[in-house]
This record gives structure tokens, sequence and C-alpha cells, in this order.
């Protein structure tokens, strides 16, 4: 959009703690889980996506915990975004190193619907790859939901693939509510891929 800049600066702790990110999902399509529990042979788990009858849309307001930036949980995050002239958050990407497994957990990303297109997500995970690198982390892991279509296919795009997943992660009932929790990572140095 005119009149935005989308140079990406860091967030320091100190001014941005807290800060809730008003992040909407809306898509018209999500990834259907069936699973066939384990038995003496195996189990067997296929992830298809499908077209919605209807907008599926998930709200900060649905839950207790909305989406903020230097949650006391994640103790050594680092963010960084696109603040508007008049202060206000339009984009932003956060990493917290999850040391015992030498990997970057990216535990927020959002650009608002106002400079999407513009390349501003992509130049956020850029972000976390350097520091990924910079780091000497083995992979960059990022949790999204199966009715963040939108997201997965950039996820899918920036070189992520699929790694897990939870099927109760949100509620008991996440696979009919078509919000299951997808893991998915990217790897530096693998056999067979990147280097």
């Amino acid at each position: 959009m005119a009149g935005h800049t989308t140079e990406i600066v860091p967030l320091p702790r100190e001014k941005w703690k807290g800060t809730v990110i008003p992040m909407t999902t809306r898509s018209s399509s999500w990834y259907d889980f069936t699973i066939r529990p384990l038995d003496g042979d195996g189990a067997a788990i296929s992830i298809v996506r499908r077209p919605s009858e209807e907008e599926i849309v998930h709200t900060p307001e649905e839950y207790d915990f909305p989406d903020s930036l230097y949650q006391d949980h994640w103790e050594k995050a680092e963010a960084y975004g696109v603040v508007g002239e008049d202060g206000k958050l339009l984009a932003c990407i956060e990493v917290c190193p999850e040391e015992w497994s030498n990997r970057l957990m990216v535990t927020e990303i959002w650009v608002a619907e106002e400079i999407r297109g513009q390349g501003v997500g992509k130049r956020l995970m850029d972000r976390a790859k350097e520091i990924a690198v910079r780091q000497k982390r083995r992979a960059i892991i990022l949790e999204t939901q199966s009715c963040n279509t939108n997201a997965i296919g950039f996820y899918l795009h920036e070189g992520f693939e699929l790694i897990g997943f939870d099927t109760c992660c949100y509620t008991n009932n996440d696979i009919a509510r078509r919000e299951v929790r997808i893991d998915l990572g990217y790897f530096f140095h693998r056999e067979g891929k990147r280097t």
C-alpha cells in the first residue's frame, strides 16, 4: 500500500513485550486428517487438502492466550518487524532458540493485510534463516494450523516440509474443527538436501 515503508527493524523486548498480534486466519480450504489407529500392522495417516463449503475463520478472540511478542516462556526470543509511521506494528517475526535440539523456532510470523504481496513475509523468513545460520542451528521449526492453507503454501515455497502434527493441541476436537497443529521444518546441511 502506498505510503507504508516496509523496512524490517529490530523490535526490542523492552518496548514490544506483550504486544498482541492481530492474527486472523481466513481460508477457503483446509488439510483434512484421516487416521487409522495403530494396530498390529501399524497405522495409516492421510492428509488431503479439501475445499471448504464456507470460509474458515479463526480470530484472536477465540483463544485464552492470543499471540503476542516476547511471551515469558520464550526467554531468549528476538523479534523483527515493520512499523508504520504511526508506530503501529504492520508485520513481525519472532524467533527463539531451542537449545537442547539446536534448532531455531519461529514463534510468531505475521504480515498485516495492507502490506501483503510486497515480499515482506519472505524477507522476514530470510531474516530467520540468517539468524539460524549465524547461530549454527541445524534447522528452523514452526507451528501452523491445517486451516491456514495460505501460510502452509508460503512455508512450503520457502523450503519447509512436514515434520509432524498434533491432533489435540488446541482442543479435544481439532480434526473436526479443521484446526490441527502442523509442524514444519527447514533443514540445513541435510544429506540430499540444501547445503
